[in-house]
């Protein structure tokens, strides 16, 4: 079952999964209270974390604070984890999620992900992977059917291991969380899942987080000049524009704020601009090896 949940902030109305605020690499108490106080104060609803970013804990200890400040109920949030590859398989996958329930001290979650198509004990070409993943949905499915998880969804899946999912289980995943930036923008992959109804979300939709080559690119720069916006804003906008969800990080209040404010519309010329470049460029992890 897909929650679809409507906010209206900062003029534009976000549809479930189309903003969140990301928080990949954001550990230490008070950096994750002040990121989420920022985030909360300017409007951001949805929270995107994971077992292997280790701040499960302290987000939850941040939301038992800041709830309250902002007169917000648990419910009225929306909150994604993931499973670690190490987890992956019938007899991880219930514990896992437990934990994650436990850590982030919630009696459940909104959505909850297949952090990466891959066993993290198997190596990436090994056939095993197939059924292990088709073992850990079920688990997940089962998860879903009890009220522990709202929704299911997976992240890094290839349009292959999509189809294998498809035609193996009877819950769609709802979300397929991706790197997918104009240097990397997965045209096919975004098509395939338009057609099936997956949800799209866009991690590293700057670039990556130690990498400034996209931020630095003469036609975004360019783009971001004639638009009168930052070239943050205007690499976010351009996934939002197609409906393609986004997970900004941040520690800096004022970007965190600058990040949600996109209540704006790139012109065609300069979606066409940012969707031509002719750089093909991944960041992030890399699972065209997983089979």
């Amino acid at each position: 079952m897909y929650f679809p949940l409507t906010f209206t902030f900062c003029s534009v109305d976000y549809f479930l999964g189309i903003l969140q605020v990301g928080t990949f690499t954001i550990k230490g108490q008070s950096i994750i209270t002040k990121v989420l106080d920022a985030a909360l104060a300017c409007g951001y609803r949805f929270i995107d974390t994971a077992a292997v970013y280790r701040n499960e804990e302290e987000i939850a200890i941040a939301l038992k604070e800041l709830l309250p400040k902002y007169g917000l109920l648990r419910s009225d949030l929306f909150l994604t984890s993931k499973l670690a590859p190490a987890d992956h398989g019938k007899d991880r996958v219930r514990q896992a999620v437990l934990d994650s329930l436990s850590r982030l001290n919630t009696p459940y979650l909104d959505l909850y992900l297949v952090h990466w198509p891959g066993a993290g004990r198997l190596p990436s070409q090994s056939p095993a992977n197939r059924n292990i993943r088709i073992d850990t949905w079920r688990e997940l499915e089962k998860l879903q059917n009890e009220g522990k998880l709202r929704s299911i969804g997976v992240s890094n899946y290839l349009e292959s291991h999509l189809k294998e999912l498809l035609s193996a289980t009877t819950v769609k995943p709802a979300v397929n969380q991706v790197e997918l930036h104009p240097h990397f923008p997965q045209k096919d992959l975004v098509k395939f899942c338009n057609q099936e109804g997956i949800l799209v979300q866009a991690y590293s939709s700057l670039g990556g987080h130690s990498s400034h080559i996209l931020l630095a690119d003469p036609q975004v720069k360019q783009v971001a000049k004639v638009e009168g916006k930052s070239v943050s804003q205007v690499l976010l906008k351009w996934a939002v524009q197609q409906g393609i969800g986004v997970i900004p990080k941040s520690i800096h209040p004022e970007r965190i704020k600058e990040n949600f404010c996109l209540d704006f519309t790139l012109s065609s010329e300069s979606m066409r601009a940012l969707s031509s470049l002719k750089i093909d460029q991944k960041y992030a992890w890399d699972p065209r090896s997983v089979v």
